[in-house]
């Protein structure tokens, strides 16, 4: 690996989440973890209840660095690939600063991806840009083999938003654990739902794990639009 210290591109979603526990396991050097705030709808980033990655982080025990672009627009796009590289121009301008702040600068990010190219190839071409490495530890994986191992490892993920046929307001704020698993599995079987959200079916955030020293305790409300909907975080502070 390239000297300097990492990165870690963090949602506090589950895939962000396991590659910067999987870079800790691999004994990467860390230093931040880097959270973009988009004001509206993204086609790069992971949306609902950012804010909460803060308290992730104190749980890791990783400084934060928010990102705070303007609106994307990402609605109005009419250009998916221009749009996307609009947005990644915050993200790698934060990088670049960084790089100054890190002890033999910037070494690599850490990315989440599982199945998106879109995602991944803009990613890799910024950390070229960067002279950085990517550490993406999701890439490729069989999705039903890789949600096993989060909850193996003491992954506990809660759902956080959902927009896929099958998927009902009873998944909000569920958690997803082994039945929830097989059951996206069959929704998998008869409506191609992703069985790690993958496609934006849904959105999760890791209230716990092995590389968190502390829970998050979440109070939330449902937010139902007639086929999707979002939990409203109306509390969130570290357990004991």
């Amino acid at each position: 690996m390239t000297d300097g210290q990492w990165v870690s591109l963090f949602s506090g979603g589950k895939d962000s989440s396991w590659a910067l526990y999987r870079a800790l396991e691999e004994g990467l050097d860390v230093a931040r973890l880097v959270t973009v705030h988009p004001e509206g709808d993204s086609y790069m980033y992971h949306v609902p209840a950012t804010r909460l990655a803060g308290l992730a982080a104190e749980s890791v025990g990783v400084p934060l660095v928010d990102v705070e672009p303007a609106d994307f627009e990402a609605s109005a796009a009419s250009e998916s690939g221009a749009q996307g590289d609009t947005e990644l121009e915050p993200l790698e301008a934060a990088l670049a600063d960084l790089a100054a702040d890190l002890d033999g600068g910037l070494a690599g990010v850490t990315a989440g991806a599982v199945e998106s190219e879109y995602q991944t190839s803009r990613i890799e071409a910024m950390a070229e840009r960067l002279g950085c490495e990517v550490f993406a530890p999701l890439w490729q994986r069989e999705p039903r083999a890789l949600a096993d191992e989060m909850l193996d490892a003491g992954f506990e993920i809660t759902i956080l938003q959902v927009a896929a046929y099958g998927l009902d307001e009873s998944w909000l704020g569920r958690t997803l654990d082994r039945e929830a698993l097989d059951e996206l599995e069959a929704l998998n079987d008869e409506y191609g739902v992703h069985v790690l959200g993958e496609g934006g079916e849904f959105e999760t955030f890791v209230t716990d794990g092995p590389h968190m020293s502390r829970p998050i305790e979440l109070a939330y409300e449902t937010v139902w639009n007639g086929d999707r909907g979002h939990i409203d975080v109306t509390d969130a502070r570290l357990g004991e």
